[in-house]
């Protein structure tokens, strides 16, 4: 079964709480997505590392439920 966008909007801000999520669904079947995650938390981290946050908040579920995320992450300007 397909991931819901709220299943990981809501998995993502409760990882990291200050997240301003925006999810896309890029093929329409629910296992396709685009994600940009901004955080104060990414600050000062590596992307590779702030990548590993998210899938981290993401639970194992990537490459399992969740198929495709393409992922852009930053800090705050």
């Amino acid at each position: 079964m397909p991931m819901d966008e709220n299943e990981i909007v809501r998995l993502i801000k409760q990882a990291i709480p200050d997240a301003k999520v925006s999810i896309q669904d890029l093929a329409g079947d629910g296992d396709h997505y685009a994600a940009t995650v901004v955080s104060e938390e990414f600050r000062g981290k590596s992307r590779v590392q702030q990548h590993q946050m998210v899938y981290q908040a993401l639970q194992g579920n990537m490459g399992g439920v969740l198929h495709a995320l393409a992922l852009q992450t930053s800090a705050p300007e």
